[in-house]
């Protein structure tokens, strides 16, 4: 029998009267920007070569998958996915949650998070069907991604998950809520939106994710977010999950975790498999021309380039297609169906350079990307942590750049004499022009 979160009386959540308020835009799930007040990251922390033997110390979990007490089908699905032993995140967090206790968990990029609470969680319902879990999470992509992972370990087990993001159809994610599911997984904005219009209820829902929950409250929704959590019953399981522990996610734990067990297993700020360094641009050069140069080269086989704004990715997408590269965009202003054939055509290498926000920076498991291009800086240096994230994963070497420019590359250039190339190197910010 599948769950149900549709408020329609009768349903087991009809916990008030259905909204007709439709003034409320539709497309907030790829978030809500906010003005950025900090301070200039020092370019010396775009500077940083892989270790020379490319791998970390392999992890020694305390735990196998087979010693969890969960269903057996289950644990042939995280065989079939190909999981042998937990990840660090996944030993130290599984068990705890399986005990019903909140959690905090900070884990480096691409380390499972996803799993650590999804497997346990996905047990929890199947030996209660009435269960009820709710996952929030910034971006439609990462949404998306969730409820794929949701599909692969829950698959044969008769439970079902919802995606509700900004973007998507409204009418055909209401017939899903209609159809009823076990698991709803959603962007705050949209969320909302079907809360105020009477197709969620959360009375009877006693478990929650917060997924990159310092990156919810960057793009704005924490006013979403404490009305969501308001609408569930008071006893309730939270798990929250974010790469910082600021002021701001202290507060929002306080209010809504009791007793939560803090889980930290970030051993660096950025992957020891990523070679960064800078690329300086000169007050008269042309950036996009600089980048053409950088793209043709042999080694940059499969290409991801952070721009800041929606318009300037797409200008910049399009530039690089009038210049003749196979070149894809994702941002807040595309369609959902959009955004998901761009990541669909790199995924799957039918192009080989996708121009993106910093929609595609959190959680994203994109195989192979061998460069990240940071054609403008980013906010701050949590967000240059997770773009840098899309590459060297799974043991491989990647290597992250970044575009620096303005009075002191201009000084720069003109001391070491414009238009020379040099390599880029990890010495202090001054070595790095690239071309």
């Amino acid at each position: 029998m599948r769950g149900n979160f549709n408020k329609r009386p009768g349903s087991g959540f009809n916990s008030g009267s259905r909204s007709s308020a439709y003034g409320r835009g539709f497309g907030r799930g790829g978030g809500r920007g906010r003005g950025f007040t900090g301070s200039r990251i020092d370019e010396s922390k775009f500077i940083n070569k892989a270790t020379a033997n490319n791998k970390a110390v392999e992890y020694a979990p305390t735990h196998e998958f087979s010693d969890y007490a969960i269903d057996q089908q289950l644990k042939n699905n995280i065989s079939e996915k190909g999981y042998v032993k937990p990840t660090a995140i996944q030993d130290k967090a599984i068990a705890e949650i399986l005990e019903g206790k909140d959690i905090i968990g900070m884990a480096d990029t691409g380390t499972g998070k996803t799993a650590a609470f999804l497997i346990p969680l996905i047990d929890k319902v199947i030996k209660n069907k009435k269960e009820k879990v709710l996952i929030m999470a910034p971006t439609r992509e990462l949404a998306l991604q969730i409820n794929a992972e949701f599909r692969d370990f829950a698959k044969g087990l008769g439970i079902y998950s919802a995606a509700i993001v900004g973007g998507g159809g409204m009418r055909e994610q209401i017939m899903q809520l209609r159809r009823g599911c076990n698991v709803l997984i959603g962007t705050p904005g949209r969320l909302k939106d079907l809360m105020e219009r009477g197709h969620i209820g959360l009375a009877e829902c006693r478990n929650v994710v917060l997924d990159e929950a310092d990156r919810m409250l960057d793009m704005g929704f924490i006013n979403d977010i404490k009305l969501i959590l308001g609408k569930m019953p008071q006893e309730k399981q939270v798990l929250l999950f974010s790469a910082t522990l600021s002021r701001e996610i202290e507060t929002l734990s306080q209010s809504f975790l009791k007793n939560p067990i803090k889980i930290e297993t970030k051993l660096r700020d950025t992957s020891s498999n990523v070679d960064q360094d800078i690329i300086r641009v000169g007050m008269a050069e042309d950036k996009t021309e600089v980048l053409h140069n950088l793209l043709i080269k042999e080694n940059f086989k499969k290409v991801l380039i952070f721009g800041t704004t929606k318009m300037g990715v797409e200008r910049l997408s399009n530039n690089l297609n009038a210049r003749g590269f196979k070149t894809v965009s994702i941002h807040g202003d595309k369609t959902q169906s959009g955004r998901q054939l761009a990541l669909k055509l790199f995924k799957e290498n039918k192009i080989n350079i996708l121009v993106a926000t910093d929609v595609a920076a959190r959680g994203l498991d994109i195989p192979e990307v061998s460069h990240v291009i940071n054609f403008e800086i980013p906010k701050t240096f949590e967000d240059y942590v997770h773009r840098i994230g899309r590459t060297g994963r799974a043991d491989k070497k990647g290597t992250a750049l970044t575009f620096v420019g303005g009075k002191t590359a201009a000084k720069d250039s003109a001391s070491s004499g414009a238009g020379r190339s040099r390599h880029f190197s990890s010495r202090s910010f001054g070595g790095g022009k690239y071309r």
